[in-house]
C-alpha cells in the first residue's frame, strides 16, 4: 500500500487534491499535515472521515514531523505561507514556514527514503509579465520574484532542487497559475468576490482593474499532480496553466452576471505596491510529456465554483468572518 503525507492537506488546493486522490486511489494511505492558521480549516476534510489521518502540527516542528515522515511513501508539499498581501505585511512567516519548513520536510524525506518529494509551487516566482507582451513562463523562465510571497516560494524551490542534485532527493516540482473552485478561502479574489456579491456587498478591484491572471480549475490542478507523480520524470519541473487569462474587472463581471447582480456593485481600491501585471504559464511540456491539459473552461468552472458556494454558505461564512478579523488586526487586505 503506498502511503502518501500532504502537507497543507487542509488548505484550499491541498484539501481538493486529498479528496481527488482518495477517490482514484482507494487502497492508497493518505496522511494530512497541517498547522490549521488562518488559511487552514479542517472542516475542509470532514466528509473523508476516517479515510484520511490527520496530524495537526507545524511543518517546522523537526521532532514531530520526524514521526510523521517515517514510513511515508511519497510526499506532495502544499503547506505554506501564502497571500501575496500577508507577506507584504509580515514578511517574517514566510520566510520561516516556506524556507524553513521546506528544508526540514527535504531532509526528513531523505532520512527516511522517501520515494517521491512532490513540491507545489506558483508561477509567481517568475516575476511579471508586461501586459502587452507574447510572453509566457515557462520551465526554462528565469526566477524574479517580487513580493516576500514569491520570493519565499522561489526559494524553497531552488532548496527542493538542490537536495535533488547534492544529495539525491528524488524530487518532482510544479508551478501553477492562479487556482479556484471548492473550498477556497474567501480572502482570495474568486471567492471574495463571489461571497460579496452573495451578500451585495462591494467587489473590491485593485487599482484600474488591468492586472491579468492565468486561472487553473482546481480540479485540473489535482490531475496535473496525478499524473507528476505517477508518469513524471524525477527531478523535473512541470508548468501548469489554465490557458485563461482575465483582468479583475472580467472576473468580477463575469460574476455578477451568473448571479445576476448589478455591475455597480465593482468598487476600484487602492492597488497593491509592487502589483505583478501579468502572469501566463505555458504548459506545452506537461502536455507533451505526460498528456495533461485543462479540461474545464473558464467559464464552466466558475459557474461550478459559484454553485458550490451558494449551497455551502454555512462554511465559507464563519471562514469570512475570521478574514475580516484579520484585516483588520494587520494591513492585510485581501484579494490575493
Amino acid at each position: 500500500m503506498t502511503t502518501i503525507l500532504v502537507t497543507g492537506g487542509a488548505g484550499f488546493i491541498g484539501a481538493n487534491f486529498v479528496y481527488y486522490m482518495a477517490e482514484q486511489y482507494p487502497n492508497y494511505k493518505i496522511m494530512v499535515v497541517d498547522k490549521l492558521t488562518y488559511a487552514g480549516d479542517k472542516a475542509r476534510l470532514e466528509q473523508l472521515g476516517e479515510r484520511v489521518s490527520f496530524v495537526e502540527t507545524d511543518i517546522c516542528d523537526e521532532q514531530k514531523m520526524d514521526e510523521v515522515l517515517n514510513g511515508v511513501d511519497w510526499v506532495v508539499h502544499f503547506a505554506a505561507e501564502t497571500h501575496v498581501d500577508r507577506s507584504i505585511a509580515e514578511p517574517g512567516p514566510f520566510l520561516r514556514s516556506n524556507i524553513l519548513g521546506t528544508e526540514t520536510l527535504v531532509r526528513l524525506a531523505l532520512k527516511y527514503k522517501v520515494k517521491r518529494f512532490h513540491h507545489v509551487s506558483t508561477d509567481e516566482v517568475f516575476g511579471s509579465l508586461s501586459l502587452d507582451s507574447p510572453e509566457k513562463f515557462n520551465e526554462l523562465t528565469p526566477y524574479d520574484p517580487r513580493s516576500p510571497y514569491a520570493a519565499s516560494k522561489a526559494a524553497s524551490d531552488h532548496i527542493v532542487r538542490a537536495y535533488g542534485e547534492t544529495y539525491g532527493l528524488p524530487y518532482t516540482i510544479t508551478n501553477c497559475s492562479n487556482n479556484y473552485g471548492a473550498y477556497d478561502s474567501p480572502g482570495r479574489v474568486i471567492p471574495l468576490f463571489i461571497a460579496n456579491a452573495l451578500q451585495d456587498k462591494p467587489l473590491p478591484v485593485y487599482g484600474n482593474g488591468s492586472a491579468v491572471r492565468d486561472y487553473l480549475f482546481v480540479t485540473d490542478h489535482c490531475r496535473a499532480i496525478d499524473l507528476v507523480l505517477h508518469k513524471g520524470t524525477i527531478g523535473k519541473t512541470y508548468c501548469v496553466g489554465g490557458a485563461t487569462q482575465k483582468n479583475g474587472i472580467e472576473v468580477a463581471e463575469a460574476i455578477l452576471k451568473i448571479l445576476n447582480k448589478p455591475a455597480g456593485l465593482l468598487q476600484f481600491v487602492e492597488d497593491r505596491p509592487g502589483h505583478d501585471m501579468r502572469y501566463e504559464i505555458d504548459s506545452s511540456y506537461i502536455k507533451d510529456e505526460l498528456g495533461w491539459q485543462p479540461s474545464v473552461s473558464f467559464e464552466e468552472g466558475l459557474a461550478e465554483t459559484i454553485e458550490w458556494y451558494k449551497t455551502h454558505q454555512d462554511w465559507w461564512t464563519p471562514f469570512a468572518e475570521r478574514m475580516t478579523l484579520l484585516r483588520e488586526s494587520t494591513n492585510y487586505r485581501g484579494n490575493a
